[in-house]
């Protein structure tokens, strides 16, 4: 595991703020230091040099993690396949 930045505050729309300091990839899974999922990462906005992440809560009680440093785990996030369906 290693440290990619510090949950910031939850958003009115529900998710996360995280400041970055490792680049993230969306879809990514956070964790805390005990290794227990705490957000994905939806999207990564802000400038180049000191990018924020907006992420889903993966637990409820997400307002405990505000201020804490988060770790990206080592399973690469999924990738889906998008495929369509031909018609005859």
């Amino acid at each position: 595991m290693q440290e990619v930045g510090e949950i910031m505050h939850l958003a009115s729309s529900g998710r996360v703020v995280i400041q970055l300091t490792k680049v993230v990839s969306e879809g990514q899974i956070l964790c805390d230091e005990k290794s227990t999922k705490v957000a994905k990462v939806m999207e990564l906005i802000g400038p180049v040099a000191k990018p924020y992440a907006s992420a889903t809560p993966l637990t409820n009680s997400i307002k405990k993690y505000t201020g804490k440093k988060v770790f990206a785990l080592d399973i690469a996030p999924a990738k889906k396949q998008k495929y369509r369906r031909k018609r005859k």
